[in-house]
């Protein structure tokens, strides 16, 4: 079954146009990585400088290595630097209804 995945950034108020090149730059990698399903870029209406990723996963381990993955290439702490908080990762399983 598959994972939804909402990673939320809150970045720095200078650095919301750098942040969002970088995303077009690494999302095309990203959505061809093994198990993603899909990647959206979307800004919260009252706050656009909290920037949410709505991710789908075939499963939560093929997100974590994705993690791991870009953690490895420095991609992670390059963007850590452009936030004014730690990002916050959700993992939700879809409850058949």
């Amino acid at each position: 079954m598959s994972v939804d995945v909402i990673f939320s950034l809150q970045v720095n108020h200078d650095n919301r146009e750098e942040l969002l090149s970088i995303f077009a730059a690494i999302l095309p990698d990203t959505r061809n990585y093994p198990g993603c399903q899909g990647v959206v870029v979307t800004s919260n209406e009252d706050d656009v400088h909290n920037i949410v990723i709505l991710e789908k996963w075939n499963q939560r381990s093929d997100h974590e290595a994705y993690l791991a993955w870009r953690t490895e290439r420095g991609e992670i702490e390059k963007l850590a630097g452009l936030l004014s908080a730690a990002p916050s990762i959700t993992y939700l399983a879809t409850i058949p209804s």
